[in-house]
């Protein structure tokens, strides 16, 4: 898949120690033209989790490793200070949001605790996490010289589930997680809402599905790599047309 056109100054992946976050960073930093500035987050910087992040920072200067816990205040803002200090002017171009809880929990059994944990790391934690840094994305928007909404010009990127699709409801003979399934349903929601406000700032906002992807039990359809290959070759052809859609890892439109 062709990635050319996606041309970005700097990007920041939340929850990137590992998995569809880790494969992102990987998929950024083999672009044709690379990001500036690749900010990888993760909620400890330490041990033995940060193995396969720690070397990937060896090997590409332009990678930075942040401390980032998306439900804390604090964590965010100083992480947010800590991308201005390396981008200064030209701000922040693409902020993907991709930590998430995925934990399993069924309609009978599943607690108000690990429901509001849930929808405290997958849907709250992408809203303060945007506004911590639409500063930096609105000096991108204005100093980029492209016109319409763009992937290279600004973006927050929000990555959901079908699983939060009302109509598709992927999986659900599988598996319930009832909690799961409802903080992607308030995401979905939160990104259209923030694209209806963000569009006057130049910053395009759209919520991706990234496909079922296999994450040790094997019956899964996609590997990280391809969904992350996959995502990346969309990002580069979404427009002001795609903004606040739900689309997945190939293109395709989801139902909400």
């Amino acid at each position: 898949m062709a990635t050319t056109s996606l041309n970005v100054h700097s990007v920041l992946v939340t929850g990137s120690n590992r998995g569809l976050g880790l494969n992102l960073v990987k998929r950024f930093l083999y672009l044709p033209t690379p990001p500036q500035w690749v900010f990888a987050t993760s909620l400890k910087t330490d041990g033995a989790k940060l193995k396969d992040l720690n070397e990937l920072k060896s090997q590409h200067q332009n990678l930075v490793v942040l401390q980032l816990d998306v439900t804390n205040p604090e964590s965010i803002n100083k992480a947010a200070e800590q991308v201005r200090e390396h981008v200064r002017e030209s701000g922040l171009t693409l902020l993907v949001n991709n930590a998430a809880l995925r934990r399993k929990g069924d309609l009978e059994t599943v607690t108000a605790e690990q429901m509001a944990a849930k929808y405290a790391v997958n849907t709250i934690g992408p809203h303060q996490v945007s506004q911590a840094f639409l500063p930096l994305l609105k000096t991108a928007a204005q100093r980029s010289p492209l016109q319409g909404l763009s992937c290279s010009k600004a973006a927050v990127v929000n990555i959901s589930s079908a699983g939060g699709s009302i109509e598709v409801m992927l999986l659900w003979e599988k598996s319930q997680r009832v909690g799961y399934r409802c903080s992607k349903a308030a995401l979905n929601m939160l990104t259209k809402c923030q694209s209806l406000v963000y569009k006057d700032y130049g910053i395009l906002c759209v919520c991706i599905h990234p496909g079922w992807v296999k994450t040790g039990t094997s019956e899964a359809d996609l590997t990280e790599e391809e969904s992350t290959q996959g995502i990346v070759h969309v990002l580069a052809t979404l427009s002001e047309k795609d903004n606040g859609t739900f689309v997945d890892w190939e293109g395709c439109k989801v139902p909400w």
